[in-house]
């Protein structure tokens, strides 16, 4: 439970700000909120089975090298956190934004946001965080689950609130405060290596 509780904080930290909620913003504008919420979910859940077996596959080297490799999947994680935490003005917005919704066939739309999504989520920050934590933890399963139901929830929170999201947070800040953690764990985890 640790591993989900875990899992489930740092990677909804590292997402609210992200390009995730950006997009999944943009397309509950263009589409159906049940559609796209559908679509991501399931992107999601692709990309954090991937994510958490590229971790289960650390664990079978050895303490050192897997602490080692776990201090460059954080410390990568905190440098794209950083980098666009600092990169990009506050208030930028989307282009493309709709004011409503496209009639479009429920699996049209559905499969369109599975493919903006599980695009996005490559090498993004919450993979690496999902792969690093399973490493860690060596449980897999709820490093993942902790890691989708953190995605959804994000996902949830982008098609519930729609554009008023950005109003109401400053993802430059988030995405500051999240970096600064990746880059903790990244030094926790290069000192472990280090010190055997």
């Amino acid at each position: 439970m640790l591993a989900l509780g875990t899992a489930f904080a740092l990677v909804f930290v590292v997402e609210l700000p992200d390009k995730t909620l950006v997009a999944t913003l943009i397309l509950t504008t263009r589409y159906r909120a049940l559609p796209v919420f559908t679509g991501v979910s399931l992107a999601f859940a692709v990309q954090c089975v991937i994510a958490a077996a590229f971790g289960s596959v650390l664990t079978l080297l050895p303490d050192r090298v897997v602490a080692a490799v776990v201090a460059a999947l954080f410390g990568l994680g905190a440098i794209l956190l950083l980098r666009e935490g600092f990169g990009r003005p506050d208030g930028a917005e989307p282009d493309g934004v709709r004011a409503g919704p496209v009639a479009v066939p429920f699996v049209r739309a559905a499969a369109t946001s599975f493919g903006v999504l599980f695009a996005a989520e490559w090498g993004d920050a919450s993979q690496f965080a999902i792969a690093g934590l399973t490493a860690r933890f060596a449980a897999p399963v709820w490093v993942a689950l902790g890691g989708w139901l953190a995605l959804t929830a994000v996902a949830g929170i982008a098609v519930l609130l729609g554009t008023k999201i950005r109003e109401r947070i400053r993802p430059r800040l988030i995405q500051r405060i999240a970096g600064c953690v990746f880059a903790a764990f990244a030094l926790l985890a290069l000192w472990q290596a280090v010190r055997g």
